[in-house]
């Protein structure tokens, strides 16, 4: 469990354990509309470094719906980070909608969200040990 600072980013990045590996993007707050949403998604999923987004609370069961298009890729969520009722939580982005409805507290307090990074294909097979090289 890291430390809590007076950024919610670093805290993340740090819990999310593989995310610096390889460094990673700050995408900020994906757009609104669930068109340009599901488009910026669609620009994410080749991203080979991991993506740090944010979300409000009224927006992220539709930012964790949009992320399902990416499957098992693995997303890291913190919720009310360098606060008192923090929570983080790593699953696969296909999980992370269910997760979020499985507690109504979930849906509730400032998020940060680490997108890890993708796989690249020809490091897709090491051995069934699901573990990608980034070179």
């Amino acid at each position: 469990m890291p430390i809590p600072g007076a950024s919610s980013i670093a805290t993340l990045v740090s819990a999310a354990g593989d995310a610096s590996e390889g460094g990673f993007v700050f995408a900020g707050f994906l757009p609104a509309k669930a068109g340009e949403r599901d488009t910026a998604v669609e620009a994410l999923a080749g991203e080979q470094r991991a993506v740090v987004l944010l979300e409000a609370p009224h927006r992220v069961a539709a930012l964790a719906r949009a992320l399902a298009a990416l499957g098992d890729r693995r997303v890291t969520i913190g919720r009310e980070l360098t606060k008192q009722f923090e929570e983080i939580a790593t699953m696969p982005c296909a999980r992370l909608a269910d997760w979020i409805a499985a507690d109504a507290q979930r849906a509730r307090g400032e998020f940060a969200l680490v997108l890890h990074g993708s796989v690249p294909a020809e490091a897709g097979d090491l051995g069934g040990r699901g573990v990608g090289l980034l070179v």
